[in-house]
């Protein structure tokens, strides 16, 4: 049985499963984003010290990194415009596992978590919100 079909029909039995998963990882995303925006400096001296750095965008990086945690955190949590959301929270995250060294953390965060929340990004990007979603009503009684 394939992976995709076990976790849609998982999906389709546990709504509210799915759901609570899905707002904690966009809850996770928008708090991330809110403590880069309250101090941005880790973040900058972090990406500055990576091999990033050579692209000398340091600054218009950080607010990049900092706005699409903000605003695919909040549409992830709403389940609004799920998987353009979470595509732009991929290459994020996949920066920060392979760019930023696996020995520094930021905020005491252990490297694990950013695994995590990739494997959960790659599910909903292919799965989308779910049932209970903004995009699934918007489907079923807009359109």
């Amino acid at each position: 049985m394939n992976i995709a079909y076990k976790i849609k029909k998982w999906d389709i039995s546990h709504p509210f499963g799915f759901t609570i998963i899905r707002v904690i990882l966009g809850v996770l995303l928008l708090v991330r984003g809110i403590c880069f925006l309250n101090n941005i400096q880790p973040l900058y001296a972090l990406i500055k010290s990576s091999s990033l750095n050579t692209l000398n965008i340091d600054s218009q990086l950080t607010m990049v990194i900092t706005w699409i945690h903000i605003l695919g955190g909040t549409l992830i949590t709403l389940g609004l415009f799920t998987r353009l959301a979470v595509w732009a929270q991929i290459p994020v995250v996949l920066g920060a596992i392979i760019f930023i060294n696996i020995r520094h953390t930021l905020y005491a965060t252990p490297a694990d978590l950013f695994l995590s929340v990739f494997i959960l990004l790659a599910i909903f990007a292919f799965e989308g919100g779910g049932h209970a979603s903004m995009d699934n009503y918007v489907k079923s009684n807009l359109l």
